[in-house]
């Protein structure tokens, strides 16, 4: 096809492909939510609108893994975390709470923990 034909073509089907999806949005909404969730019907420009606000919040989907970016940032991180070996974990987090001060906002009462691994929680006192 000739380059400036889509050009042209891309943006009317963006715009079909938005207004059936806002279609379809509509007529769920207002088939299955007011008996289920009780709550009022809404109108083609309101469904437009919730479509495109979740896509904003939600991601657009895709190839590349698609998703908000949170979400693949999360799913990196957690892959990145499976492959490390339990040593360099424990670096990781020792280099996370230096940076962060995970636990030092929390005040003296760490002192008093019991790793419940360890140290039974309730030992028994010898009489």
């Amino acid at each position: 096809m000739n380059r400036k034909l889509k050009f042209i073509l891309m943006p009317f089907c963006f715009a079909g492909i938005l207004a059936l999806v806002s279609l379809a949005v509509m007529l769920l909404w207002n088939g299955l939510l007011p008996d289920i969730l009780h709550v009022g019907p809404i109108n083609y420009w309101q469904a437009m609108g919730i479509f495109v606000l979740s896509k904003i919040l939600f991601g657009f989907g895709g190839p590349r893994g698609g998703g908000a970016p949170w979400m693949r940032k999360k799913r990196m991180m957690e892959e990145k975390f499976r492959n490390m070996s339990p040593e360099e974990r424990a670096r990781f987090k020792e280099q996370w709470q230096d940076r962060c001060g995970w636990g030092k906002r929390r005040g003296d009462w760490m002192k008093d923990f019991k790793d419940p691994v360890t140290q039974p929680a309730y030992e028994q006192k010898a009489e």
